[in-house]
């Protein structure tokens, strides 16, 4: 059997974590190979991104770099639609996996993709010129694929009720996150709070500066239990759109004393604020998985997050949910998180025990065996003699 793998968002820096759908096909990139029963993998990869990263240097992986900047969009696009077919034609592999939203509509085999969220339909998240190639790209994606890959039950059902497609050609894969983040050594956290001045005690947020992360709602509720939540809140992310709100309502609510913009949270340094924070508050208003939720149940840290999306599938009983825009709801569960020991203690068990249940490797498992059903459905019936 032979694969293919659109691998061109995979970021050419290294590092045991990378943000968003280079993680997502980093990770299950390299579980699949280490896998039995495909004979041949061909990665077709952005110029810089190296084979290692994903364990990609046996004999059975071919690793084709692009001579196009398929690091951008607009270079990407071409290779899609241009590159790829003809690639595919001469590969010839049995199926192509496709990790984000687009296939390669003239493929020479069949192609199957992955749909993250629909974010992009629900939120003005890009330009019009890239929205209107997204959605109109992703529509016919979805319809053209043998099969789609979602990320949670949740996506899935979007891409059935919002882009038609048929139930039976749509399964809900969940993400992992990577085995490497654990509950570190107390000595481990305590060396970082000191080299990061950090306080003895913190609420944390990590997520990209952007409207659907609802920080105002975060800001809000803080700011109403101020005088009783004796630690500071820490917002750890990269400047989104529309982040301009978030330093204006800082001080308009007068709590720059109390809050900390950390910026982009470097790969490396992320599992040291899980250690030392106090909790993570997560209040997004819509996600097609919820990552930092997973990853700070995973560090064992106790999280406060909405119901919005598909967040709820991942926590389920471990965290504590509120409503997305109740911000007395907030409010409450910032005292109780931060003035009761023994539910951040119930919270950490919990939360460790629902991040087992989630890994790489079972999303890999699941994955090739969608992938392989799917080449095996599209190879011509093997020539049999006829009997005697």
């Amino acid at each position: 059997m032979h694969i293919a793998v659109n691998a061109h968002l995979l970021s050419p820096v290294g590092g045991y974590r990378q943000a968003g759908v280079s993680g997502y096909v980093e990770h299950l990139l390299r579980h699949m190979i280490r896998l039995n029963g495909v004979s041949r993998w061909t990665v077709y990869a952005a110029p810089g991104a190296a084979p290692d990263r994903v364990g990609a240097t046996g004999r059975d992986v071919r690793w084709r770099q692009s001579r196009l900047p398929t690091n951008g969009p607009s270079a990407r696009i071409l290779w899609e639609q241009f590159a790829a077919p003809g690639l595919t034609l001469l590969d010839r592999p049995d199926v192509l996996f496709c990790p984000l939203n687009v296939v390669p509509l003239l493929a020479a085999c069949p192609t199957v993709v992955t749909v993250h969220d629909l974010a992009f339909l629900r939120f003005k998240l890009h330009r019009p010129s890239r929205r209107n190639y997204l959605t109109a790209m992703t529509r016919i994606s979805v319809r053209r694929a043998a099969h789609v890959i979602t990320v949670s039950e949740f996506t899935r059902r979007e891409v059935i009720d919002l882009l038609g497609v048929n139930p039976a050609s749509v399964t809900a894969v969940p993400n992992g996150y990577d085995e490497r983040l654990s509950p570190l050594p107390p000595a481990t956290a305590e060396a970082f709070r000191r080299e990061k001045q950090l306080p003895p005690e913190f609420l944390l947020f990590i997520g990209t500066l952007e409207p659907r992360k609802n920080l105002p709602t975060l800001l809000r509720a803080y700011a109403a239990v101020r005088d009783r939540v004796h630690m500071p809140l820490l917002i750890g992310g990269g400047k989104g759109w529309w982040f301009e709100e978030v330093f204006d309502l800082v001080k308009r609510l007068r709590i720059e004393d109390r809050v900390q913009f950390l910026g982009f949270v470097l790969a490396e340094e992320l599992p040291l604020y899980y250690a030392t924070a106090t909790a993570l508050i997560y209040p997004s208003l819509y996600e097609g998985f919820g990552l930092p939720p997973l990853e700070a149940m995973a560090s064992g840290l106790p999280v406060i997050t909405s119901d919005a999306g598909a967040i709820q599938e991942v926590v389920a009983d471990a965290a504590l949910v509120i409503p997305a825009l109740d911000v007395a709801a907030l409010s409450e569960a910032l005292l109780r998180i931060t003035s009761d020991a023994n539910l951040r203690a119930r919270f950490r068990g919990l939360g460790l025990v629902r991040a087992r249940q989630f890994s790489w490797e079972r999303a890999a498992e699941r994955t090739l065996g969608i992938l392989t059903a799917v080449a095996s459905d599209s190879r011509p019936p093997r020539h049999r003699a006829p009997a005697s």
